[in-house]
């Protein structure tokens, strides 16, 4: 249980950290943002707090340094520099490092001590105590600023916790420790909820606590002790007394209205014991009406104010979000299951079709629906907003851009977007070679834009929007766009292209995706050697996507991806070939016309067809894959733009409209050029899935 526990807290934790990058990165553009700067304070305190109940001592000691310093920023007392959001995401790195180390074993802690040591001189000298460095470490020099005297508050706090927080690795008495660290603490505990013996659970709580705190805090350093927990648990904070504000010789509220206040007690029940002329609290324990407890509690509060004296002030109570954590091993077996089911539906529409039973084909639609029903609400479980991919890159354009002493920042639009989890991690490696490229290469020197014109800083845009089944992302920037000149003469000098050919601006721009192919003059530790843009086009190829370059010289490039959805079903065409049966993607089919013999001769050959006064050229599948056998006298040509190109592929039999559970090939056959996956029919046969932008290429290379 424990292990499960803390593998969960490495999760949350990675999370949060991925949150701090942003907002520390979001900072650093609007540094006068309290609630980025809350938003960094509050990730620091739950990565600090959830690693002590978890065992990761040095990540809570370390990260206690770090929340010390915004607790001084949220408070007014140091201001956000990009010196201290350095420190601040070198400390997110250091914490991810130790995060990765074993517990109990020992870690490097160099680089956490120069970042302490770094924060240390950003503290303005009036703040730091009396003591010099040499007398008093570091680590303890951060916390000791925080400790001003100031106003008193007495808070009354009730924590009411879920049921099964024991087994989620919390101990509350951590928590009651870390208030005691906030000033003076008394503790109740309620017992009058745990159930006989007999319906007694072992490992759940029944115990719920009654607290009352005297401190100089505010009501944010009581929140952030049980900011963890929050959403599995009833925390009700309430402002009772503030120092100053009721004269000292006074006394504080009565028993019976202090029970009131908390809900334990009605008006109508306090009236009646009244008149009972006995103490108040004997009467109420005697008539069963409120437990000891609950009275020892209020009694408590009660003693408590009267010696500190503070103003009563209400806040709500949290409301609780619902959430559920699924292992990812689990949502892919849950979109396995619904391929599955999709090829069975299938099976039972043809079947019942060809019985011609009324009462049987209803039921088959009705089962059609539902499975249509159930693997959208199953591929959507799987989607991700591609923001989470967004984000990562706002740290490297920084860190590249001041590597390479350029000034350049990332703008992001459609971050939530969303696309399967398996597109998105597979689209990170391609993202990042294209935004290293559009910095390295395509964004100018500061001097250099300044003398065109422009702002000294370049731009990087990042966008994600839908596209049917499909969605284009696109990055761009304003820097100085690709040399058309240059890359075609390489392409001519590589024997890629013809010199004395004519070649459009896009056959020239993908020559960039050549393996090997560079313009760069010298090669850097970043890039130069020709290695990336390749890489970048086997993986969209993978993907099942495609990839456009355009480009305006001294204005900028744009480099488009169009990805699929999900890589797990997709809408197809499902065709076929004498006995041999195709499945095209959807996506990219327009219509299907049918292709005469006299429509044959009239072409003399040369596979072109007219459609409404556009002539189409197509691709003979049957003579392409070698398949023997007598043509029908009526073939079907499939019309589908490709990348803006129009091209038909001749087939013997347009069956219909298929959904295809994506299936891989296996090893034996990844070398396999021109078909991307297989998939399961109905009727049990294979049909294999069409790479329709590979056919293209071959055909118009041959």
């Amino acid at each position: 249980m424990m292990e499960e526990a803390i593998a969960t807290y490495r999760e949350e934790a990675g999370e949060l950290l991925a949150e701090l990058e942003t907002s520390l990165l979001e900072l650093e553009e609007t540094p006068d943002d309290n609630e980025l700067i809350n938003r960094v304070f509050r990730a620091m305190h739950t990565i600090k707090g959830s690693g002590a109940m978890f065992g990761f001592d040095e990540i809570a000691s370390f990260t206690h340094e770090v929340e010390t310093v915004f607790d001084m920023v949220r408070n007014g007392k140091m201001a956000v520099t990009k010196r201290l959001l350095d420190l601040a995401l070198k400390s997110r790195d250091h914490i991810i490092y130790l995060l990765s180390c074993p517990l109990g074993e020992e870690v490097d802690r160099r680089d956490g001590n120069e970042i302490i040591a770094g924060l240390r001189h950003l503290v303005p000298q009036a703040e730091m105590p009396e003591q010099g460095p040499s007398e008093v470490p570091v680590n303890c020099l951060l916390t000791a600023l925080v400790d001003e005297p100031a106003d008193e508050y007495t808070w009354r706090i009730r924590f009411r916790p879920a049921a099964n927080i024991l087994m989620c690795g919390t101990n509350p008495l951590i928590l009651f420790n870390e208030l005691r660290g906030l000033g003076n603490v008394h503790i109740v505990a309620q017992l009058d909820e745990i159930p006989p013996l007999d319906s007694l659970v072992g490992e759940n709580c029944y115990i719920y606590w009654d607290i009352i705190l005297t401190t100089t805090r505010g009501e944010d350093a009581i929140k952030d002790v049980f900011i963890f927990v929050e959403d599995d648990c009833y925390v009700k904070i309430e402002l009772i007394d503030k120092s100053g504000l009721i004269d000292k010789e006074q006394g504080y509220k009565k028993l019976g209205d202090i029970l009131v206040e908390r809900g334990d007690l009605s008006p109508v029940e306090m009236q009646k014991i009244i008149m009972l002329q006995k103490r108040f609290g004997e009467l109420l324990v005697e008539q069963g009406i409120v437990s000891s407890e609950k009275v020892h509690s209020a009694l408590v509060e009660q003693e408590h104010v009267k010696s500190v004296r503070k103003d009563r002030s209400e806040t709500p109570s949290v409301e609780v979000a619902a959430s559920v954590r699924v292992p990812v091993e689990r949502l892919y077996q849950l979109t396995n299951l619904v391929g599955e089911i999709v090829t069975v539906q299938s099976h039972l529409s043809q079947v019942s079709l060809a019985g011609g039973d009324a009462t049987f084909i209803a039921i088959s639609e009705e089962v059609e629906r539902l499975t249509n029903e159930l693997r959208d609400t199953a591929l959507n479980i799987c989607m991700l907003p591609i923001g989470s991919t967004f984000s990562k890159f706002r740290r490297f354009v920084r860190d590249l851009s001041s590597e390479l002493g350029k000034e350049v920042e990332m703008e992001t639009f459609g971050a939530d977007t969303e696309l399967d989890k398996t597109v998105i991690e597979k689209l990170n490696d391609p993202l990042l070679h294209i935004i290293r490229n559009s910095i390295d290469h395509g964004i100018e020197m500061p001097e250099v834009r300044m003398a065109a014109g422009k702002s000294s800083r370049g731009t990087v845009f990042l966008r994600a929007e839908h596209s049917g089944d499909s969605v284009l992302v696109s990055i761009r920037d304003d820097g100085a766009g690709l040399n058309r000149d240059l890359i075609l003469a390489k392409a001519v000098e590589r024997g890629l292209l013809s010199a004395t050919a004519d070649v459009s601006d896009k056959e020239i721009y993908a020559q960039i995706f050549t393996p090997g192919f560079s313009t760069a003059e010298k090669i850097t530790s970043i890039s130069g050697r020709g290695v990336g843009m390749d890489v970048v086009k086997r993986s969209i190829d993978s993907l099942r996507g495609t990839i456009s370059v355009n480009s305006v010289r001294c204005v900028g490039t744009t480099i488009t991806l169009k990805i699929p959805l999900t890589l797990a079903i997709i809408d197809s065409l499902l065709v076929k070939i004498g006995n041999d049966h195709f499945v095209l993607p959807l996506a990219e089919v327009e219509e299907c016309i049918e292709l005469t013999r006299e429509d044959i001769k009239k072409s003399h050959g040369r596979n072109l067809a007219n459609v409404r006064g556009a002539i189409i050229p197509y691709i003979p599948l049957r003579q392409l894959f070698n398949i023997t056998g007598q043509c029908p006298d009526v073939e079907q040509i499939v019309i589908a733009n490709i990348h803006g190109t129009k091209v038909g592929f001749v087939v013997d039999q347009v069956v219909g409209e298929h959904q295809a559970v994506i299936k891989s090939l296996g090893k034996m056959y990844r070398d396999v050029k021109g078909v991307s996956g297989a998939t399961m029919l109905g009727d049990g046969t294979v049909a294999l899935i069409l790479d329709m932008s590979f056919l293209l290429l071959a055909v118009e290379g041959s």
